[in-house]
């Protein structure tokens, strides 16, 4: 039986990027992209914090648990305001280690919570169907390139 540290470090198949978008600015719709620069500051082009929330991410999965939650149909990524969309791997496994998202390299530090936009957006409960589903913030560790596709594996 394996012990609790290498139960921890592994998984069972890499994620994928499945969605990739970006907001020039605060309160403006996010724009799909095919691929993006991730540098320390962000995504390039991307009205983004530096630091630990330089990029958000969020687990394709729970795009149909926020859906199921507000009694419809999986949310669109767009709507969470979240930079990348990622399937396959449990994010929150990741936590605290070093992630290649394409060519880049991921530190998820900060759990994304949901804004008080989410009612406005989602409409009544917004707020509580995105609560624990939001995804992750991350620092970027090295700039890269990220597409459509690439994988997403801890190091």
């Amino acid at each position: 039986m394996a012990d609790l540290k290498a139960l921890i470090a592994g998984y069972a198949q890499p994620g994928q990027v499945t969605w990739i978008g970006l907001r020039a600015q605060r309160r403006v719709d996010m724009q799909p992209v095919p691929q993006i620069m991730v540098h320390d500051s962000g995504l390039e082009g991307d009205h983004a914090r530096p630091g630990k929330r330089a990029v958000t991410l969020i687990q394709a999965e729970h795009l149909a648990v926020i859906g199921a939650m507000l009694g419809r149909d999986a949310v669109p990524p767009d709507i969470l305001r979240r930079n990348l969309v990622v399937a396959g791997i449990n994010l929150s496994a990741l936590k605290g280690r070093l992630v290649r998202v394409g060519q880049a390299v991921l530190s998820f530090d900060v759990i994304c919570a949901p804004c008080s936009r989410m009612e406005e957006a989602l409409g009544r409960g917004g707020y509580s169907a995105v609560r624990g589903h939001g995804g992750w913030c991350a620092s970027v560790h090295t700039s890269g390139l990220i597409r459509l596709g690439d994988s997403v594996s801890p190091i």
